[in-house]
């Protein structure tokens, strides 16, 4: 029987770790979130400056990752009119989020959690995630 590794607070607070330093680094504070496989919230930091309107962007970013076993950015083309997957963004509850900044986290192939970031551009949201979930690798 296959076990897989799941995500639990230590992996999810270096997660936030590695994503917080690139935000310093890059000078953009965030909201951070950090979900296991089902897109359930483990972590969440919302540092000093981050939007409060990106606190449930952060979640939902980490939550649809997880869900789609992509980064978001994968739903912005397909979600525009005339595409397979336009309005997607409005079903779940408008928690499906289309634009970058949530990615999932692997472990041997398998999606064990996610990570969403979110209170810069769509571009410094994504690499602020990729160093969150670089953190967890």
């Amino acid at each position: 029987m296959l076990t897989l590794q799941r995500l639990d607070i230590d992996d999810a607070n270096r997660m936030i770790a590695g994503a917080r330093a690139k935000a310093v680094e890059i000078g953009v504070p965030m909201c951070i979130a950090v979900t296991d496989e089902s897109g359930n919230l483990i972590a969440f930091e919302r540092m000093d400056g981050g939007k409060i309107t990106s606190i449930q962007l952060a979640i939902d970013k980490s939550f649809t990752a997880c869900g789609i076993r992509k980064g978001t950015d994968a739903l912005g083309a397909v979600n525009q009119p005339g595409e397979p997957a336009h309005g997607i963004s409005s079903t779940l509850g408008g928690r499906m989020v289309t634009v970058a900044g949530g990615l999932p986290v692997f472990h041997q192939g398998e999606v064990v959690g996610g990570i969403g970031v979110s209170s810069g551009s769509p571009a410094q949201d994504h690499v602020v995630a990729q160093a969150g979930a670089e953190a967890f690798t």
